[in-house]
């Protein structure tokens, strides 16, 4: 059976009709859930509705309808879209940072030392036989650089990255105090 353009627009048309006939209240109720306001949920649903239309992605489909975790998720995405759109703020209140806490100065030193001392110490390892290692970590680290990224750049194997990003790690793990655990 040869699929046409024609064949997925029908086919498009007849499960955007089954998803608003059967699920339209259960996606209206997972947007509500999220943006507690009828009106976003709605403007969340037909947003969801639109891009369904345009997409006319078979992937997407499932049944005699479309993919209802995707939608629950798509939903999900566009609300966060949506908050940053609108500067919202929405985190709760024990998630806020307290007012009357004074900014402490000391762990931003704390973290600057324990960065040179990582510097220094990744550029000590360069001029010993784990200089290779020091490179990968320095690059996976500070150039950001994905290991599939990197390990493609070099040419070696992505387990072999990992490896040596692990072995640096543990090293330094030894020698630099992390400012993270006094938290």
């Amino acid at each position: 059976m040869e699929i046409t353009s024609g064949s997925i627009v029908q086919e498009n048309t007849q499960r955007m009709d089954v998803l608003y006939r059967k699920h339209h209240q259960w996606l209206t109720a997972c947007a509500y859930n999220k943006a507690q306001d009828i009106t976003v949920a709605n403007d969340l649903v037909q947003e969801l509705y639109l891009y369904l239309g345009e997409k006319r992605n078979p992937k997407l489909f499932y049944r005699d309808s479309f993919n209802l975790l995707y939608c629950h998720n798509f939903i999900g995405s566009r609300f966060i879209n949506y908050i940053k759109r609108e500067n919202k703020n929405t985190y709760p209140s024990k998630w806020k940072d307290k007012e009357d806490t004074p900014y402490n100065t000391e762990f931003d030193l704390s973290l600057q030392d324990a960065h040179t001392r990582l510097k220094q110490e990744l550029e000590n390892l360069k001029t010993t036989k784990m200089w290779s290692s020091a490179k990968l970590f320095e690059l996976y680290y500070f150039a950001d650089v994905t290991m599939d990224e990197l390990s493609k750049k070099i040419g070696i194997s992505k387990s072999t990255t990992f490896l040596n990003i692990k072995k640096i790690r543990e090293h330094l793990k030894h020698i630099i105090d992390n400012p993270f655990t006094n938290e």
